[in-house]
């Protein structure tokens, strides 16, 4: 017997506002469906209307409430969520011992949309509104992209960031049950059960705040084991191929799949062929349009890879047509904290789906951008190549001498210079070296050192 749950539906709802022209809204709304499809959910319906805002009481006006209704199997009326009274006259006339089952319609066999998805933040009110009005279940925007960061969490640390991030959205969208929603008995007596949902959710916050303290500690302190290296960090918007292009640079068996936020764990690799000194590649959480501030907030750990990276790489999907407004985002989100003074460089990725003339459009607006595909091994060794000759740049050279007592320090001198070349005298080995001026003045330090 197949006991395979059937796949969630769900009905898409996009409110066109006058700042936001045609190709912006079919775009968001696309993107919109990708996100539902990231949850498993199967959309089986858009309804999109023109209005001045977003902050009616239902979101939609009541035609268009009607029509989502109509797909949904509600009302379309806005009414209380509490039972209609029952009069003692009309008790008498309604039959209790009559079960006699009633035949449904045929348009009613048919299953509806469980979920409503708007491609907006939503109040609380306005959440129940659409609740009662279409008798499914509503998510705005933010709550789609919570729920993907719970699903695709892996680490620890992931795990406690996005769990803090969820009972941020869900502690004021908490609201009395229709049912048992009276004052509590024994411990913590008159708190009604949204009190002490409420004071659960508190406590939880701050113990999970505790526990991430401590496990971003240990992450604080290998970023700084990491912090005279030459380091480069992938950021962008999701989907832009942030994770091919990593695999490509390392040869690492990095996560790459065709879906939003494949990616949400920062992962650290060596570039290959390894280079003396060597460069690691850091690839990081992607970001999208009207990503939740909690969850900018509380992924400060993978975002620091990009704050303390020598170089960023804006990697951009130049086959889409929104990739400028996919861009702005990137940008502004690494404006919130600090790591737009980071020296970067444009990479417009994907350049195998675009053809001859948009190529030309994209070199004429960017003509600093480095094109490139991510799966031809020409584009990436270009790319190779240039990073490299970033961070020649900015090397220099000097000469160490290694005392014979001090000896063990030379394994650090490889891992953190390249050696030009090797003699000995009376002092010790002595050797020519090229690396940044931070490494280096490390390394004497360390040689100086008693």
């Amino acid at each position: 017997m197949d006991t395979k749950l059937p796949i969630p539906r769900a009905v898409l709802v996009g409110i066109q506002t006058p700042e936001v022209d045609d190709v912006a809204h079919h775009a968001s709304l696309e993107e919109l469906g990708r996100l539902v499809k990231t949850l498993g959910y199967e959309v089986v319906g858009t309804v999109s209307q023109r209005r001045e805002g977003t902050g009616a009481a239902s979101v939609l006006g009541s035609g268009k409430l009607t029509e989502l209704a109509a797909l949904t199997g509600g009302t379309g009326v806005v009414g209380s969520m509490a039972p209609p009274p029952r009069s003692n006259a009309r008790q008498r006339f309604e039959d209790p011992e009559d079960t006699t089952p009633t035949a449904k319609p045929e348009a009613d066999l048919v299953r509806r949309p469980e979920f409503v998805i708007v491609d907006h933040e939503l109040s609380p009110s306005q959440i129940r509104n659409l609740e009662r009005a279409t008798g499914a279940q509503v998510l705005d925007r933010t709550g789609v992209i919570v729920e993907i960061f719970h699903r695709h969490a892996n680490t620890r640390e992931a795990k406690l960031q996005v769990e803090m991030a969820r009972l941020k959205y869900v502690a004021p969208r908490l609201r009395e049950s229709s049912f048992g929603g009276g004052r509590q008995q024994g411990p913590g007596a008159g708190e009604t059960t949204l009190d002490l949902d409420r004071r659960k959710i508190r406590d939880r916050l701050a113990e999970l705040k505790e526990q991430l303290d401590a496990v971003q500690r240990d992450s604080d302190q290998r970023r700084a084991a990491r912090r005279d290296q030459l380091r480069v960090a992938l950021v962008g918007y999701t989907n832009a191929g942030k994770s091919s292009l990593m695999r490509a640079l390392t040869g690492s068996q990095v996560l790459v799949e065709d879906k939003l936020f494949a990616t949400l764990d920062t992962t650290v690799r060596i570039l290959q062929p390894e280079t003396r000194p060597r460069v690691l590649i850091s690839d990081t959480v992607g970001f999208i349009k009207q990503l939740p501030h909690d969850l900018v907030a509380s992924f400060r750990s993978t975002l620091a890879e990009a704050l303390q990276a020598s170089l960023l790489l804006f990697v951009v999907d130049a086959s889409d047509p929104t990739y400028e407004a996919q861009l702005e985002v990137s940008r502004k989100v690494l404006h919130e904290i600090g790591a737009d003074a980071v020296p970067s460089r444009l990479v417009l990725n994907k350049m195998d789906r675009v053809d001859v003339e948009r190529r030309a459009v994209l070199i004429g607006k960017h003509p600093e951008a480095i094109l490139l595909s991510a799966h031809l091994p020409t584009d990436v060794s270009a790319l190779r190549a240039t990073i490299i000759a970033f961070f020649e740049a900015e090397m220099v050279e000097d000469v160490l001498v290694i005392p014979y007592a001090k000896q063990g320090l030379i394994g650090e001198v490889y891992e953190s210079a390249r050696v030009l070349s090797e003699n000995y005298d009376e002092a010790g080995r002595v050797l020519k070296v090229r690396g940044l001026p931070a490494a280096i003045s490390r390394l004497q330090r360390s040689l100086a050192s008693p």
